[in-house]
């Protein structure tokens, strides 16, 4: 009997320390916040930037930046929910099409934080939007045009996601911005963020319309795809061309005039700024949050004039300056 109580002594024992260092790593482990993007892009590598920046300054959080597999509304759920199972506090998604994603994005917004960028979901219980306004860009977008074409001409946009509240917005700021105008956006065609494709739409158009005298690319990958095309079909410099955003292609086309101007948003302080957002959020600190949920940062407009400037601040912030 003694002997059976020994060894049960002992088997309890090793449950005991077994068990301690389980619970030593669960205390040490860090609340996570992710940031899951709406597909592949550069673009997102700014925001990137910023939230390894905002890592830095919060230590005590593990900070993640997704990308789903493919721009797809049932892809970027699946990402979603796998964070969430896998215990994550907080989320913050550009969300691939808002208006079909509803139910979903309220069931992810009902077991975590839920906050949105670059493209607002304002229908659901998300609990903030930061980011810029792309009705307010897409009438930037209008202000390059004008000047670079001040006796008219025929423009015709192309973008990722047609469905898209951010694609929606810019294209609705600069149909408003060009009104009164001899400008005319005419079309914009979509490629699902595939960008062989996004560069055969611009092949397209120029043999379909070949009246056009303005390209507008309304997503960051599309201005550096348009370059490509009007270049290989010897029509760069006798288009205009009006980009979104700050693809290496785009401001390279900017500083040599082939492009007649950018707006750009801001990324890298969508990464900062919301990652302190929501983890003052998590600890109970709701005082950055407006009462409309809406938190913008404003774009920026890039012309020859101030271009170089840009690319040298835009560089340190990517390498972590």
């Amino acid at each position: 009997m003694n002997q059976l109580k020994r060894n049960a002594a002992l088997f309890f024992a090793g449950l005991m320390l077994s068990a301690a260092p389980m619970a030593v790593s669960h205390a040490a482990d860090k609340p996570t916040l992710a940031f899951v993007v709406n597909g592949a892009s550069d673009f997102w590598k700014a925001a990137e930037a910023g939230v390894k920046k905002a890592q830095g300054e919060m230590p005590d959080y593990d900070m993640q930046l997704k990308y789903p597999e493919q721009a797809s509304v049932a892809v970027q759920q699946r990402l979603m929910e796998d964070l969430v199972s896998a215990g994550v506090k907080g989320v913050m998604v550009s969300a691939v099409d808002p208006k079909t994603q509803t139910d979903g994005l309220n069931k992810i917004g009902s077991q975590t934080a839920l906050f949105t960028t670059d493209s607002d979901a304002p229908q659901t219980n998300r609990v903030a939007y930061i980011g810029s306004s792309n009705v307010d860009a897409g009438k930037q977008a209008a202000e390059i045009a004008k000047k670079a074409m001040p006796d008219g001409g025929k423009c015709i946009g192309f973008v990722g996601l047609l469905g898209a509240d951010n694609a929606k917005e810019r294209i609705e700021g600069m149909k408003e911005g060009l009104k009164g105008t001899k400008i005319e956006l005419a079309d914009v065609r979509g490629d699902d963020i595939d960008q062989t494709r996004a560069k055969k739409n611009v092949e397209d158009a120029l043999v379909a319309s070949p009246d056009v005298t303005c390209m507008v690319g309304f997503y960051s990958y599309n201005t550096p795809r348009m370059y490509e095309a009007l270049k290989d079909a010897g029509k760069l410099g006798q288009i205009t061309v009006v980009g979104f955003d700050e693809d290496p292609i785009t401001l390279g086309g900017v500083a040599e005039g082939s492009i007649a101007g950018t707006v750009v948003q801001q990324p890298y302080e969508w990464g900062i700024q919301s990652a302190h957002l929501i983890a003052d959020y998590l600890k109970g600190d709701k005082s950055k949050i407006p009462a409309d949920g809406i938190i913008i940062i404003p774009g920026l407009t890039l012309t020859k004039d101030n271009v170089a400037q840009f690319q040298e601040d835009f560089k340190k912030k990517l390498a972590g300056g």
